[in-house]
């Protein structure tokens, strides 16, 4: 088990050089220069050479680079422009907010997925088959942020029962907390479980043909059984898969709703880091967002062994 995630670490870091190299360069295309947003109106030279100076900005691309993906290394992921901040400050700051509202989603959408994929299904060419197929491509269909504002319209303004926007951390009140975030997690939830339920149906379909799911049966066990232990245990491995992206996804994926609701998340803080020029901040997020992707793709890796026995032996 140790040699298999070892390998799968070493894949992991070319990934992750290749993808430090395209943040840092597509950095420096986007248009606009931070050093005059941060001088003012004014802008005085000698504040604007001050500024380049103390930010290094004067010196040459791979010198830039490469001292902060030194510093990186290390975990100083630098300073805000704007706010003189270290940006692995802010990020742990929002981070917390993202993560709580990703966990939320993920678990409506299991459990919404997982259920009515299995459902869809085992009872194939019926009713309830295509209507959870018609829920399902409704889910996909319709987006986060026409969602969200029929929600506040309808759950917030109209029926006065949750909190429209905002967000209370739950050190503060545990359960306005919850309140606050149960219309954005169900909005991001919604997507995915509509994912998760084609890609179970699908997977279930496949286990239940095979030849040990006939044997199953034929040997007299109950049907809950077949399904629940034999068949949905060999379908996980694609659903894992899914679940572990789609939980990267949601922590990369929640800027909409997140100013939608006005949660002060890692969404909020690229967009505001984006319009303010803020390129430290902006690197930093990118980054740890990529860490985050190989770390849940490391993670299905050893759900993977976890789950299937064979993958075990072979690891």
């Amino acid at each position: 088990m140790l040699r298999y995630i070892g390998r799968r670490i070493l894949i992991a870091i070319p990934t992750l050089i290749i993808v430090s190299l395209l943040v840092f360069a597509l950095q420096k295309l986007l248009p606009g220069d931070p050093v005059l947003t941060m001088a003012g109106e004014e802008r005085d030279p000698q504040v604007l050479a001050f500024l380049r100076e103390k930010y290094r900005l004067d010196d040459p691309i791979p010198v830039q680079y490469f001292a902060w993906i030194g510093s990186a290394l290390t975990g100083n992921l630098g300073i805000s422009l704007r706010t003189d901040i270290p940006v692995l400050d802010l990020i742990m700051s929002k981070l917390p907010v993202t993560l709580e509202l990703a966990i939320m989603a993920m678990i409506v959408a299991l459990a919404i997925g997982i259920p009515a994929g299995i459902i869809s299904a085992v009872r194939k060419g019926t009713a309830v088959d295509y209507t959870a197929n018609v829920i399902a491509l409704s889910g996909l269909s319709i987006p986060n942020f026409w969602l969200g504002i029929m929600l506040i319209m309808l759950i917030s303004v109209r029926w006065q029962l949750l909190p429209a926007s905002g967000y209370v951390p739950p050190t503060e009140d545990l359960w306005l907390n919850i309140k606050t975030m149960i219309m954005p997690a169900f909005v991001l939830g919604t997507g995915l479980a509509a994912s998760l339920m084609r890609h179970t149906r699908s997977a279930m379909l496949g286990v239940m043909r095979s030849d040990y799911i006939r044997t199953a049966r034929a040997k007299g066990l109950l049907s809950r059984k077949v399904i629940l232990k034999h068949a949905l245990r060999n379908a996980l491995v694609p659903i894992v898969t899914l679940s572990t992206l789609l939980f990267g996804e949601l922590l990369a994926g929640a800027v909409l709703t997140e100013q939608i609701f006005t949660i002060p998340g890692f969404g909020k803080l690229i967009v505001d880091a984006v319009f303010n020029r803020d390129y430290a901040v902006v690197q930093g997020v990118v980054l740890c967002t990529a860490v985050g992707f190989i770390f849940m793709n490391l993670l299905a890796d050893v759900l993977y062994v976890l789950v299937n026995p064979r993958l075990r032996h072979s690891a």
